[in-house]
């Protein structure tokens, strides 16, 4: 595998994302959602995972956290970051996710394509003073669980929506559409209302959008 970015920068990175995340939680005091959609959608992080020099190297990790949470929201009444030596639950998972973003060449976007951030946050109790490649072979497993695509998504896809295009359409909030696509939520349990809503969307059975049609109709 080529990483995006020299192993000798890796510590820094750590330490950047790690403040990032305990920024967003803390100081911004944003909800794990909120948190998850800034980290896969920001641009300034794209760009830091690509191993671009301004965004890896050339800023702290408050100046990276102010900068990726002022692409979504307004910071100027926010408190100033003062990093403290006990290190958060959101810390760990900045400094893992960094870790892991560069020994296994993936973008947080693939991450939480597949995973979900509050999936991997609660990992912190069990993870946080293992070696970190105990943390490598459980994520490795959510990835391949969650990289396969629903059958959610691809009706939503035939159909050319958007997660939120669908939600919009359905009338089915959005975070419920992201967790059966990731698979935290179980779609076959899901009330009939809400399957019929999304199959009258992606125009098709029922059956269409459900992982085990066999075992419900």
């Amino acid at each position: 595998m080529i990483h995006a970015y020299d192993e000798s920068y890796l510590y820094d990175a750590k330490k950047n994302l790690a403040i990032v995340v305990d920024y967003l939680a803390y100081f911004c005091k944003l909800n794990n959602n909120q948190i998850q959609n800034i980290l896969s959608k920001s641009k300034s992080l794209k760009f830091f995972c690509q191993g671009h020099p301004t965004y890896l190297a050339g800023m702290s990790g408050i100046e990276l956290a102010m900068k990726v949470a002022s692409e979504f929201i307004d910071i100027s009444k926010i408190d100033e970051y003062q990093p403290t030596f006990e290190k958060t639950p959101e810390y760990w998972v900045g400094w893992a996710l960094a870790d892991y973003c560069w020994y296994r060449c993936k973008t947080l976007d693939d991450i939480f394509y597949a995973v979900d951030f509050v999936k991997i946050l609660g990992m912190y109790h069990l993870y946080h003073e293992m070696d970190i490649t105990r943390f490598y072979e459980t994520m490795d497993k959510y990835m391949k669980e969650g990289s396969k695509k629903t059958k959610l998504r691809i009706m939503r896809e035939l159909n050319n929506l958007s997660q939120s295009q669908l939600a919009k359409k359905s009338g089915v909030s959005l975070r419920s559409i992201q967790l059966y696509e990731q698979r935290v939520n179980d779609i076959d349990k899901a009330q009939s209302q809400t399957l019929f809503k999304l199959a009258k969307t992606l125009n098709c059975p029922i059956e269409k959008i459900l992982e085990n049609p066999a075992n419900d109709f």
